[in-house]
């Protein structure tokens, strides 16, 4: 793990993101992502390079979310590996909250998290199922 400032700042920076997630802001998300980015899982890899190319690719994620209920997602840090000054891969479980207030399972992904002047942003996600 990290010193509590860098664990505070990912923290925020999660909490950015699945807000933007689970409410729809495109815009939002795509403001979280280093560019290029790729995302890469079992059976599939995709890269995008522009904010436009996130977005659209993120654009089914909030109708998806309200089909299911839920209304907020939480990132419970798992791991955070400092792999160089800017970089690092952080492995988070989400877990989800409906709208009865019920927490809901949610995925696992390791995030290769590079971070700038500007804050962190996501190059690299890996779906992990739990792993």
């Amino acid at each position: 793990m990290q010193a509590p400032t860098d664990l505070a700042h990912l923290t925020d920076f999660f909490d950015r993101y699945g807000t933007a997630l689970t409410s729809g802001d495109v815009a939002g998300v795509a403001g979280c992502y280093a560019l290029p980015g790729m995302v890469v899982s079992d059976t599939y890899s995709f890269t995008f390079a522009s904010p436009a190319a996130v977005a659209l690719s993120f654009l089914g994620a909030a109708p998806a979310y309200r089909e299911q209920h839920i209304v907020a997602a939480h990132a419970q840090l798992r791991d955070v590996q400092r792999l160089s000054t800017a970089l690092a891969m952080v492995a988070v479980e989400w877990e989800y909250l409906d709208s009865l207030g019920n927490a809901v399972p949610g995925e696992c992904y390791r995030y290769l998290i590079r971070t700038d002047a500007s804050g962190p942003r996501i190059t690299t996600v890996i779906a992990t199922h739990g792993n």
